[in-house]
Order: C-alpha cells, then structure tokens, then sequence
C-alpha cells in the first residue's frame, strides 16, 4: 500500500499554474529551434544530396531553394542557429554557478533573445552588402 495516499499529494506544478516568463519562453525555445535544426538541416542534407548527383534533381533542388520559401527556410535556420548556440552559452554559464540569481537570468534571457535575432539580421545584412 505504498501508494494509498497518493491521491492527496498536489500535483507537479505546470504551465497552467507557472506565470509565464522570458526564462521560461527562452527555455522552451532552446528546445524548439534544437528539435527544428535536426529538420533543416535534413533540408540541408536533402540540398547537399541534389546538387551532388547534379541533372533535374540539383536544379529542382535550386529552384525550391530559391524561391520565397527557400529563403525563409534558410533565414529562420540562421536565427535557430544563433538562438540555439546563445541558450547553449546560458546553459554554460549556468552549469558554473553564474547569473543565477534573478537578474541574471532576465539578462541573459534577453540576451539570448535579442542577440539571436541581432546576430541573424546582422549576418543578412552582410550578405546583402557582399553581393
């Protein structure tokens, strides 16, 4: 009878019960753009494939990628990238005991948000300006 009184522990908090904040959206990001670069760069291996066997397939390949949809494709895989590795930068200074405190977790939160989208606009600038 280990679980007999079970029923009247409360429950886990969750999201429904959590107020939400930026830590908290920038962990479930973490997660999401970690989960979405495995499918681009599938994508990317799928492009890669295309043009190494060349014929219909690269050009098919070309095509889909530059269209509207390729070039968002490719703009939402560079902020994941960025987003990704700077939440992976938060997790690193967290693993050594730094910023945890609560202003320091707003920090880098913010930082990890407003530098992903800084540095995926920054590099479409240069690439623009390159030519």
């Amino acid at each position: 009878m280990a679980n007999a009184g079970a029923e009247k522990r409360p429950l886990s908090p969750h999201l429904t019960i959590f107020r939400p904040w930026l830590t908290m959206a920038m962990s479930m990001a973490h997660r999401i753009s970690g989960a979405a670069l495995y499918i681009l760069m599938a994508l990317l291996g799928l492009f890669l494939l295309g043009a190494g066997f060349g014929g219909w397939l690269h050009a098919l390949t070309g095509w889909l990628a530059s269209g509207f949809i390729g070039g968002m494709i490719v703009f939402l895989m560079t902020w994941a990238i960025f987003h990704h590795l700077l939440g992976g930068v938060r997790h690193a200074l967290w693993d050594r005991g730094l910023y945890m405190d609560p202003q320091g977790r707003e920090l880098l939160a913010q930082a990890s948000l407003y530098g992903g989208i800084g540095l995926t606009v920054l590099l479409w600038i240069i690439k623009s300006l390159a030519g």
